[in-house]
């Protein structure tokens, strides 16, 4: 029933979603995906990580028929846009496939079969959708907030050193190889965390369900309440308000001044100014750097291999976010709350809510709120005193990590107990 529950609240949400993009003259993350079936798509990776993601509930013979066919099918597309002269992209077979999952699952599979099947294509779905979610949240906070609350953060990072502008020239500097290597990692992000997800939901076909809690949950719900934030706190980042697009982006003729990333700007009294209708207000907080700090948490229980992956993403994507100049340093700071508080909404719902997942949950909110108003409210006495600020906001950050994982930690025992416990033989009775 809980999954039933569910399943109807993330459709209605893609349906008001829908709606309010039809509102704007946009399209939707429903009529922008379906369209994919037949025309070129703009992420093939991302496709194929879903149909990986759904083909977890399924055996080995299934997972290698079901991966033929979509080669297959993106071969026989791709021939027939070659033949017509039509543009090169693959992934229409990953998206035939999981349609034809959900045909056999409602025709040929009963009971237990069907549902596990169905939330597996609804796992790769999500991922593809929530893709285009994001997508459309954005073009919505570029169409209704006129006014940007840049250089109210551009100010209150002066008490954390202005790294977006230290780390953009340290980014500059490593020629175009650093940046290749690190716009890769920012821009499939997804995948990354589809890779882990993989491994954390390996064992789902022979044990027949899904694990109580894994990455994709908490990755879909930073996804979905992030941008809602976007919308409280509109900022587009410093490239596009005081560069001249060092990378290949920039703010043109909107842009404040053509400053980043070598000269910071000076402290003043900070204002909200309009901007475009197309850049994205997705700045506060960098939700890039919640996704990147939730694989890094969810690695940290896989191999030696794993972690070192997951280190690398999240040190490389707070890297991409400061060098591209993409974020401020307060977006970071508050991404990374954002994160843990979430990631400790989804344990909790697993584990049971229990006092201190109750209280943990409040205080990362209240920090986070915090953090928000002092960006908005505080910015020139964070500026003027940066010695008492910079630590006090490092301190506020750490507070949450730790009392993050000060939290979780007296849950291990319990939840490796309940595991071990389904996991072992049952006795036989005489």
């Amino acid at each position: 029933m809980l999954w039933a529950a569910a399943t109807v609240v993330t459709l209605g949400f893609f349906v008001a979603l829908e709606i309010v993009a039809r509102h704007y003259g946009m399209s939707g993350p429903i009529t922008g995906q379906v369209p994919e079936l037949v025309f070129a798509p703009k992420s093939g990776p991302l496709l194929y990580a879903g149909m990986a993601l759904m083909m977890v509930v399924l055996t080995w013979r299934q997972r290698f028929v079901a991966a033929g066919v979509a080669v297959g099918i993106d071969a026989v597309f791709m021939s027939v846009r070659w033949a017509v002269d039509a543009k090169m992209a693959f992934g229409n077979g990953p998206l035939w496939v999981m349609a034809a999952c959900v045909v056999i699952a409602l025709v040929r599979r009963t009971g237990k079969e069907r549902v596990l099947l169905l939330k597996g294509v609804g796992l790769g779905m999500l991922l593809v959708v929530g893709h285009k979610t994001g997508d459309t949240w954005l073009l919505i906070t570029s169409k209704t907030r006129s006014n940007v609350l840049d250089q109210y953060v551009v100010t209150a990072d002066h008490a954390l050193g202005n790294p977006s502008w230290v780390a953009g020239q340290i980014v500059e500097a490593s020629g175009p190889v650093g940046s290749h290597v690190l716009d890769f990692v920012y821009g499939q992000l997804p995948l990354a965390a589809a890779l882990f997800a993989l491994y954390q939901l390996r064992n789902v076909a022979a044990e027949r369900r899904f694990p109580g809690h894994h990455l994709v949950r908490t990755f879909l719900a930073i996804g979905l309440l992030g941008p809602a934030i976007y919308m409280i706190f509109p900022v587009v980042g410093p490239v596009f308000t005081y560069g001249d697009g060092a990378f290949g982006t920039g703010g043109g003729h909107w842009a404040l001044a053509q400053m980043w990333p070598d000269t910071v700007p000076s402290i003043g009294a900070p204002r909200p100014f309009p901007y475009d209708e197309i850049t994205p207000r997705n700045c506060m907080p960098s939700l890039h750097t919640a996704w990147a700090t939730t694989i890094f948490i969810h690695s940290r229980n896989a191999p030696r291999l794993g972690r070192i992956a997951g280190t690398f993403w999240l040190v490389a994507t707070l890297s991409a976010t400061l060098g591209f100049g993409y974020h401020y340093g307060a977006d970071l700071l508050a991404g990374v709350v954002f994160a843990v508080t979430v990631e400790a909404a989804m344990r909790s719902f697993d584990h049971g809510w229990d006092r201190s997942g109750i209280q943990f949950i409040i205080y990362g909110a209240t920090v986070f709120s915090a953090l928000l108003l002092s960006y908005r409210y505080l910015p020139v006495e964070m500026a003027r005193h940066p010695w008492a600020f910079g630590p006090l906001l490092l301190l506020a950050m750490s507070s949450v990590v730790y009392g993050y994982v000060r939290t979780t930690k007296r849950w291990e025992p319990e939840s490796a107990r309940a595991e071990r416990t389904e996991r072992e033989p049952q006795p036989e009775l005489a």
